[in-house]
């Protein structure tokens, strides 16, 4: 039996995402590295770190480990060396979610905060406030996880294999938070190793350097991200461009959304980070095929941004409160209509007679029918209106449709919500016309509305 709790860490679930990728063909996974005792991905990396240090003669209990950190690495870092009888001084920017400090202490780690504007290359700023540290303090060893090159071989010879092996090598798409780019570049040496044609796709803030180094230009203008444990003012030397098929941005309104979105629909309780990794997921899968399975790594832990992210006033504060989908919300046209068994529309055209209308619909079994010219609907026909006109004019039956039609049946797009339809419904509408991106209709039904409602 073991009796180190950092035994356990790796082997993190890869669960399915069944509603937030609904919209989506490709099958979605998410890795919950937030499940590791760290409650993030640093929790692989940090024990490594300490007893790759102690092998090799560098470190032993009583001396102080050093490090900058945006927070989690840090409460790996603490977790794995205090532990162990280390101190720890942790250097971290002002802004850092109140949870994570409070974790920190409670650990016992010891804070130096610095202001939060302070780039690479101001004395003020983490890295070098860090340095600084090492140099004058007795007894202290930089763990530097940013940099340390046993960052990146945890996720090469670990994470990378566990996520081949958890797919059954079918994974064709990772898509990876960027911070150090170990975690990345770990992955994507080994899964390009096995299957060079799988694509590794990073995410990072707007703002963040990696896209812009990774797509051959010098890196921009960057600034302070509202989002933590993602992005970088400057590269660790160890990312490896080589093995990263793209690199994309992110908003900080779109990743705290999806985060949030992420936890209400899947009950994936996870930050900021893996929340722009989502959000990246699912905008660049709108055109995977149904042959594609995406794995995206969930690497923070959703406890530690409830100040922030989980947070309405906070959001609402920096205008990235967005209202959450209700259940019903939840629910579109094309859900609606993937339950239906008959998949072509049954349609009338302005030149065919009454007679021969009234014949389609005992044919197929339908009440109401639209009148389509051209593709584009012109009209709808109902028994209730062909009753009323032949007990007007029984020799109607051999007119043209055309001349007795009613009103169209609105027309709505596939990611429609079911409260959209039930209002159209509501308004004397017999039926909804769904326009699909292959220029085809679909009609949807009240009884359809029912049907989804009590299958949900």
């Amino acid at each position: 039996m073991s009796y180190d709790i950092f035994a356990i860490s790796g082997n993190s679930p890869l669960v399915p995402l069944r509603q937030l990728a609904r919209q989506n063909s490709a099958a979605y996974l998410a890795k919950l590295e937030y499940l590791n005792p760290c409650s993030t991905h640093y929790c692989r990396v940090a024990s490594a770190i300490i007893r790759d240090a102690e092998d090799r003669g560098l470190i032993h209990p009583g001396m102080t480990l050093v490090d900058w950190t945006f927070g989690t690495s840090g409460i790996a870092l603490a977790m794995a060396g205090i532990t162990r009888g280390y101190k720890i001084l942790l250097v971290a920017p002002d802004r850092i979610c109140r949870e994570k400090q409070q974790v920190l202490r409670a650990l016992g780690a010891e804070m130096v905060f610095t202001p939060s504007d302070a780039l690479p290359g101001d004395p003020r700023s983490c890295v070098a406030v860090a340095d600084n540290l090492v140099r004058t303090l007795p007894h202290a060893w930089s763990a530097n996880m940013y940099e340390n090159p046993v960052s990146r071989q945890v996720h090469e010879e670990f994470t990378g294999p566990e996520i081949y092996r958890q797919t059954e090598g079918k994974v064709t798409h990772v898509f990876v938070p960027m911070a150090s780019g170990a975690m990345i570049s770990g992955i994507g040496s080994h899964l390009k190793s096995v299957n060079p044609l799988i694509s590794i796709i990073g995410v990072e803030p707007e703002g963040s350097i990696y896209r812009d180094l990774h797509e051959g230009r010098a890196a921009g203008f960057t600034a302070a991200f509202e989002l933590e444990d993602i992005g970088a003012v400057h590269p660790a030397p160890h990312w490896d461009p080589s093995v990263i098929d793209r690199v994309v941005q992110v908003s900080a309104a779109d990743a705290f959304n999806c985060g949030r979105e992420l936890f209400r629909a899947e009950a994936v309780f996870a930050g900021g980070a893996s929340g722009a990794a989502m959000a990246a997921a699912l905008s660049e899968g709108a055109t995977y095929g149904s042959d594609v399975c995406v794995v995206v790594m969930m690497t923070d832990f959703g406890a530690y941004d409830l100040s922030r992210m989980y947070n309405d006033e906070w959001m609402r504060n920096k205008g990235f409160y967005r209202k959450s989908k209700s259940s019903l919300d939840q629910i579109t046209a094309e859900d609606i209509l993937q339950r239906k068994v008959r998949k072509d529309l049954i349609f009338a055209c302005p030149e065919q007679t009454l007679s021969e209308v009234f014949e389609m619909m005992k044919q197929n079994d339908v009440s109401q029918m639209p009148i389509v010219s051209y593709g584009a609907p012109i009209g709808s026909i109902s028994e209730n209106k062909i009753l009323s006109i032949l007990i007007e004019n029984d020799a109607a039956m051999n007119a043209k449709v055309v001349a007795f039609m009613e009103k169209p049946f609105p027309v709505c797009q596939p990611d429609a919500t079911i409260s959209e339809l039930s209002e159209k419904l509501q308004k004397n509408a017999s039926g909804v016309l769904i326009a699909l991106n292959d220029d085809r209709l679909q009609l949807i039904t009240k009884s359809d509305l029912i049907d989804a409602l009590t299958h949900k």
